[in-house]
């Protein structure tokens, strides 16, 4: 251990732990103050939805007087949120789903497969995270009606997978790499087959990151809203996100009704906020594992 004396400066090391601590110091409150601005916003957000118009104004910050549960009811029927959220749990269910089963075996072959193209493949599947949606909206769009997908949930359900396969490729193939070759070895003594390594030996191992693709999907396009606005054309087939826009489109007809507007918004993210505060801890053992095995 190295003596620092009272003459000498500090080194290298000294001035990088000394910048460590305050920066820890100075970002453990900012972590605290942005994480209760999250709950009380979340809070209030929860109170305004079972408030009248009158009270959310009148006193925003204060417990209601009556608790309006009818706001819900109005908001359910109103917008039509029964029959969006069954599309919606349809499209996101089938997109995970999908998506994990199409992104494994890719990920389990660029992981394992030493060849000149396995490289490149993988850097274009990361370089698929930096494309913003904007930029392929308009030519997916035009791909999209040649094929009759337009205003379809399986048409919404393919461009989903196409936008989070890059990330889940990417995801697992680090996984499978943290993953020993002995047992693929040993399971190729025993007789077996390369795609029954895959799915039989590797694929239960691998649970762990698969779980946390599957969750990010679920979290990610539940409240999705700019390509279900743009391919999704008909009230039949609207998500969550698009009903809880024409409950906002209503109110500049029928009124101002922020308490079932407050209530909708409240219906789009509680299951989301609760399957996150449910599984938010698998999620980050499922990433920190395949980043640091």
């Amino acid at each position: 251990m190295a003596v620092v004396s009272p003459g000498r400066s500090p080194g290298p090391l000294t001035r990088r732990l000394r910048r460590l601590t305050v920066g820890r110091v100075a970002g453990v409150p900012l972590v605290w103050l942005f994480a209760a601005f999250n709950v009380l916003t979340g809070l209030w957000l929860l109170l305004s939805s079972v408030k009248s118009a009158d009270d959310i104004f009148s006193s925003p910050w204060a417990l209601p007087a009556t608790f309006h549960w009818d706001n819900y009811a109005r908001a359910w029927t109103g917008g039509l949120f029964g029959r969006a959220a069954a599309n919606t749990v349809a499209v996101v269910g089938g997109t995970a789903v999908l998506t994990v089963l199409l992104a494994a075996p890719a990920a389990y072959v660029l992981s394992r497969v030493t060849t000149r193209l396995s490289g490149p493949f993988t850097l274009f599947f990361a370089l698929g995270l930096g494309i913003p949606a904007q930029v392929v909206m308009l030519p997916l769009f035009v791909v999209m009606n040649q094929l009759q997908l337009v205003d379809s949930l399986f048409g919404l359900i393919v461009v989903y997978v196409a936008t989070s396969l890059p990330f889940a490729v990417f995801f697992l193939t680090g996984f499978f790499t943290t993953l020993p070759v002995e047992l693929e070895e040993a399971a190729a003594l025993d007789g077996a087959s390369p795609f029954r390594t895959f799915w039989q030996v590797m694929l239960p191992l691998a649970r762990g990151g698969l779980v946390t693709v599957l969750i990010l999907n679920v979290i990610q396009h539940w409240g999705e809203t700019v390509f279900a606005l743009v391919f999704v054309q008909s009230t039949d087939h609207q998500t969550l996100s698009l009903a809880l826009l024409g409950l906002l489109q209503q109110m500049q007809y029928n009124g101002a009704d922020w308490g079932g507007l407050f209530a909708g918004v409240a219906i789009v993210i509680l299951p989301v906020l609760a399957a996150y505060i449910w599984l938010g801890r698998r999620i980050i053992e499922g990433m920190t594992v395949g980043s640091v095995k």
